[in-house]
């Protein structure tokens, strides 16, 4: 069986561990710092494993050396906010905790597919990129899945429908600035604008853009992880499978929708190669609008790193 790691064995990443398992298509390897985490929650996944009926094993380690042989490498090692923090405000702290993983990953899992969920997520996706002078294809950040998950949900619960029939796209940066298209929303493939007035439709996409802070207003101490490990499994699997979905990720752009050297939410083909096609949609004036005010809110985060 394949294998992925996980870097980071917090609620997000043990979360994605249980996901992948049940879907048994990996074997998992849960790294964190802190000593006995990892093996203490890969444990207790496997322990889970004859009940839950998967084949996949799940270790856990210190040792970050033991990612060698991995053909997914996921990030998700960081701080998480707190109320009234914004995303951004995590970047500088957890550069620095991303800054020792790199070479790592360089060292131990060269040929690695690289999915990064660290906040802020296209700014860090970047850094990862650049800083690591990694083929732009080979990482990923994980920023539309989860946003469009959600913009699902909303509209599933609004319109009283199975969430299996919603489809959505969400592109521009995973923050305030998202760029939600309501016209490649839909329900069995019909658009939501001729399902919903256009109030409605503004309050979901409202409630998306806030859905992470939203939970956080709740946990208090914690954010999202239980969806955010959903999306990451998701991603997964399309490499893994090499199965050439269409998922909205944040893509190392070298010249799509005219933006170069940075990476953004866009749908692309993802399989074994990662990034194997950016899909460019054909944006209206206003879109185009939006999507360009995310570019300069993730282009003026990265320019303040040193890369």
């Amino acid at each position: 069986m394949k294998k992925v790691s996980i870097i980071g064995a917090g609620n997000v990443g043990a979360n994605a561990a249980f996901y992948i398992g049940e879907k048994n298509f990996a074997d998992v390897m849960l790294v964190d710092v802190v000593e006995g985490r990892a093996k203490g929650k890969a444990l207790d996944l496997m322990e889970a494993a004859p009940v839950r009926y998967y084949d996949a094993r799940i270790e856990g380690t210190d040792d970050i050396a033991d990612i060698a042989g991995s053909e997914v490498v996921v990030i998700t090692a960081g701080h998480v906010r707190k109320p009234q923090m914004s995303r951004l405000d995590l970047l500088e702290t957890n550069a620095k905790v991303i800054d020792p993983i790199i070479p790592q990953i360089k060292q131990h899992a060269p040929e690695a597919t690289i999915i990064n969920i660290t906040e802020p997520v296209d700014a860090l996706t970047c850094y990862i990129w650049k800083k690591g002078k990694f083929d732009p294809k080979k990482v990923v950040g994980m920023t539309g899945v989860l946003d469009t998950t959600r913009f699902r949900e909303f509209i599933s619960k609004e319109l009283q429908v199975s969430t299996a029939n919603t489809t959505a796209v969400v592109i521009g940066g995973h923050h305030d600035f998202m760029v939600i298209i309501p016209r490649y929303a839909s329900v069995e493939g019909i658009p939501i604008t001729q399902l919903l007035p256009q109030e409605k439709i503004d309050n979901l996409i409202k409630r998306t853009r806030a859905a992470g802070s939203e939970i956080l207003s709740y946990l208090k101490t914690a954010t999202a992880h239980y969806a955010p490990a959903a999306a990451l499994a998701e991603i997964v699997e399309a490499i893994i499978k090499d199965s050439k979905r269409m998922l909205c990720v944040s893509a190392c752009l070298q010249g799509e929708y005219d933006v170069k050297d940075l990476c953004l939410g866009v749908p692309a083909i993802i399989g074994a190669k990662g990034v194997e096609k950016v899909v460019e949609l054909q944006l209206t004036i206003e879109e185009r609008q939006q999507f360009e005010e995310s570019v300069t809110v993730i282009k003026n985060a990265v320019d303040t790193l040193e890369i």
